[in-house]
């Protein structure tokens, strides 16, 4: 059993930044990839972020520039977010996977909301 805890989500201005947290605990294969997506309303949840346990940054160019992914052992990952607009009100998710496998595992998601 794999579980994923976020943290750090919450209300910002335009402009600002925030730091979101995700620890991950279980049956954990290494070497995997920790992962963060996002999902609007009527939309279909989007990678934005993936960093592998081999340092390995994939980001999406919606967020370069501004959102930076990082991981430290035990399978912890964070996002850190600067330069925040509206268009990325979103829920954010953390996930975890094991090179090689199919299983995604998924955080329960934390709110941001980007709004003056």
């Amino acid at each position: 059993q794999v579980q994923l805890e976020e943290s750090g989500g919450g209300l910002v201005q335009p402009g600002g930044s925030l730091r979101l947290s995700c620890a991950a605990s279980g049956n954990i294969s290494s070497p995997n990839f920790m992962d963060w997506y996002r999902q609007t309303p009527g939309k279909e949840r989007k990678m934005i972020a993936s960093l592998s346990s081999g340092g390995r940054i994939i980001l999406d160019d919606s967020v370069k520039g501004r959102f930076t992914i990082s991981r430290e052992p035990e399978n912890k990952a964070y996002l850190q977010m600067n330069n925040l607009k509206t268009e990325d009100t979103a829920i954010y998710y953390c996930t975890i996977r094991a090179l090689g496998s199919t299983n995604l595992y998924w955080g329960q998601g934390t709110q941001v909301t980007v709004s003056s």
